[in-house]
């Protein structure tokens, strides 16, 4: 098996999104946790770029989806935690 360093992205990258997955389901990430949603964006990425090799545009729309919606996440992380919580 004769790898290209994009198929190497794209094995990180599968292995970062389905840990990440793994660990949100043994209870060790919160699924609303910077670490998870950090993990699914740069494991999508790496994926993507693994189409360097051979385009397939499912894999792209799949990949695209799951980095716009894991930016959401994050963007939606950090600005729940800039904003002070009512006290009671």
């Amino acid at each position: 098996m004769n790898l290209a360093w994009y198929d190497w992205v794209g094995l990180a990258g599968t292995l970062a999104i389905l840990g990440a997955f793994f660990l949100l389901q043994a209870g060790r990430l919160s699924g609303t946790g910077l670490p998870y949603q950090l993990l699914n964006l740069f494991g999508a990425g790496g994926v993507l770029v693994s189409l360097l090799g051979k385009f397939n545009v499912s894999v792209f729309l799949l990949e695209s989806a799951w980095m716009a919606i894991s930016a959401y996440g994050i963007v939606r992380t950090l600005r729940a935690k800039a904003s002070p919580s009512p006290t009671h």
